[in-house]
């Protein structure tokens, strides 16, 4: 059993590494956005970026999702489902694109509440980079070139990174600014991936195997759609509902909760092969319940520090008129967690194969996130908008359990969970009712309370006597240090291994289900 948690934590970090750095620098240049933008203008911006993914879900007609399934099946020519599902999102994307920047106001309008027909050009143009770019990185991770995956994440933030800052601080081009530096970055590398891969590529696709791949694509559709929406509505409902500088707040708040959401991509990267490669379902029950406990203990400490502490985080990253972001922190921090839940149910029923029980769950959410939002965001706005997610989420949560339960029951550690949530919610509770909410004493105090919650874990007897045999060992400063150095190690390794190890992922293998899950967009609350 602790092996498979080891094996989940290792291949967890190597997949979350080239992600991390692009989180990281989202979060360090806040202060210079911030200042540099007011929370109308950030609104605005956040608002058509969070548009494309939707878009981009619509048009594609789930040819991204059929590649990662066809690819791998032994009765289709692999290269063939590369130049068919091309030529397909080429012919899609490029009309789409087209049509929209015809109705570039109207959509403006829309979005937000006012007429800014040259930023609706700007992002619909930015779908059509993304969209084809997206799906030919794909091609690096079907064909397991760790390096160039790495070099292109890696390469497209350094040059994001100071034609943006150039373009919203020094040529004040405000919210334009914003998206013509995120998607103008990623331009060169579309176009050297149109080059590198011309000869996988095709403009006309085979139609039988269209035809084929569009049975697996279109029903994923709106099971994506239901649930990337729980992540876009209450943007859209808070700009109608509350104005554009709330959904600047609201999307504030959402950059530090990518805090969690690296930890959830780690976790949602790991988990599928993971839970796919154990053979026995008796074994599978054990390791998941036991898998599902302790990431409910990791993402619940995550969420209690984001939580306490994000006073003090919007005050030291974001300029004054963004501090009442802090209130919607805490809920979205909550609502990713709640999201990695979401991924372990998901994969109980891919194990199963009756996935067609995930759409009612999302629509579920996504109509219950409409009426959250509705009632809360007039009277709490930003904040209203985050418990309006983590009330989504819980909808979603309770009807994945309903379905999975009947169809592959797992018997969760109850007791386990519920000394996970009840602290949690307590020391969260506490440190907002009793603790100061502004200076030092307040950020020691929270930080101190914070703190105290795996000691009292710890103390409450949460692992098994086996698992504190293991965490002592592990945590003992010198095996940490070499935990750490191998981790380091087996990154390394990743990246060298330009696809040493694909023939055995590639044909029948369960890599399929890791790439599924990381091309749904990170943008939904979690992932």
């Amino acid at each position: 059993m602790l092996g498979y948690l080891r094996r989940l934590a290792t291949t967890g970090f190597a997949y979350t590494a080239s992600s991390v750095l692009s989180k990281l620098v989202a979060v360090a240049l806040l202060p210079l956005y911030t200042r540099s933008l007011s929370p109308a203008d950030y609104g605005a911006a956040e608002v058509m970026i969070a548009a494309l993914p939707a878009s981009s879900i619509l048009i594609r007609f789930g040819v991204i999702e059929a590649l990662l399934r066809f690819y791998y099946l032994e009765s289709e020519r692999p290269e063939r489902v590369v130049a068919t599902g091309f030529a397909l999102l080429l012919w899609t994307t490029t009309l789409g694109a087209a049509l929209a920047m015809a109705f570039a106001e109207p959509i403006s309008e829309a979005l937000l509440d006012r007429s800014d027909a040259g930023l609706a050009r700007i992002a619909i143009g930015g779908l059509w980079v993304a969209t084809l770019y997206e799906y030919l990185v794909a091609l690096f991770r079907l064909d397991e070139r760790a390096r160039a995956y790495f070099f292109f994440t890696f390469a497209n933030v350094a040059l994001a990174v100071p034609l943006t800052v150039w373009l919203v601080v020094f040529e004040d081009l405000g919210a334009q600014g914003l998206l013509i530096g995120t998607y103008a970055a990623a331009t060169p590398f579309l176009i050297w991936l149109l080059f590198d891969a011309r000869h996988r590529l095709a403009v006309l696709p085979d139609v039988p195997l269209l035809r084929r791949m569009m049975r697996f694509g279109l029903p994923t559709m709106p099971a994506e759609f239901s649930l990337y929406a729980l992540n876009f509505i209450d943007r859209i409902m808070l700009v109608r509902l509350a104005g554009l500088a709330e959904a600047g707040l609201y999307a504030l708040a959402f950059r530090f909760s990518q805090s969690i959401q690296i930890l959830v991509r780690g976790f949602k990267l790991a988990w599928p092969p993971l839970a796919y490669s154990i053979r026995e379902d008796s074994e599978a029950r054990r390791v998941y319940a036991v898998i599902v406990t302790w990431y409910a203990a990791i993402a619940a400490f995550a969420v209690i520090g984001m939580w306490l502490l994000a006073r003090w985080l919007v005050r030291a990253l974001a300029a004054p008129e963004f501090f009442s972001a802090f209130e919607a922190i805490g809920p979205l921090c909550l609502g990713a967690a709640l999201y990695g839940l979401y991924l372990v149910l998901l994969v109980v029923l891919g194990r199963t194969g009756r996935t067609e029980f995930n759409f009612p769950a999302t629509f579920a959410g996504t109509a219950t996130n409409i009426g959250l939002n509705l009632a809360l965001i007039p009277t709490y706005g930003v904040a209203g908008a985050g418990f309006a997610l983590v009330g989504s989420y819980v909808v979603v949560l309770v009807l994945m359990y309903a379905f999975t339960q009947r169809l592959f029951p797992v018997r969760w550690e109850w007791r386990r969970l519920a000394l996970v949530a009840g602290p949690a919610v307590l020391f969260v509770a506490c440190g907002e009712l009793l603790l100061p909410t502004s200076g030092a004493v307040g950020l020691l105090s929270r930080a101190a309370l914070w703190l105290s919650y795996p000691v009292l874990l710890w103390v409450l007897r949460l692992p098994t006597p086996a698992e504190r045999r293991a965490l002592t060992l592990v945590l003992h400063p010198r095996a940490l240090i070499a935990s750490l150095r191998q981790r380091a190690e087996d990154a390394s390794a990743a990246a060298e291994a330009d696809g040493d190890q694909a023939p055995s992922l590639r044909r029948g293998g369960f890599a399929p289900e890791v790439y599924e899950v990381e091309e749904r967009d990170e943008d939904r609350g979690g992932a």
